[in-house]
């Protein structure tokens, strides 16, 4: 992998092959400062990468507070208005998730 080499990281990719999902997983020292900074650089790399060819942030999983930051690569601001306006349906209170997804940042 490019990716890998161009940030000195171990990263191996499961796979769903029926429906062409790819999760890189990238092995890591959480308490490395500077392993996690080329993590991060790897990672909107991948995430451009995969917008570019037409994929998506998250196929099957949430988004999560990990990848939070990069939903402006996927998704427009009107989009993500969308999203929270039927999130605000749904949940009025914002007692579900309230800092993980639509809460404006």
């Amino acid at each position: 992998m490019e990716v890998a080499g161009k940030y000195r990281l171990k990263i191996g990719v499961l796979a769903h092959a029926g429906d062409g999902n790819l999760h890189p997983l990238i092995m890591t020292d959480l308490r490395d400062k500077e392993e996690m900074e080329r993590i991060d650089r790897a990672l909107e790399e991948i995430y451009e990468a995969a917008i570019a060819m037409g994929g998506t942030l998250s196929g099957e999983h949430g988004i999560g507070i990990a990848k939070k930051r990069f939903l402006s690569l996927e998704f427009s601001d009107a989009s993500m208005e969308i999203m929270r306006g039927i999130k605000r349906v749904f949940d009025p209170q914002n007692i579900l998730n309230p800092a993980v997804f639509y809460k404006q940042s």
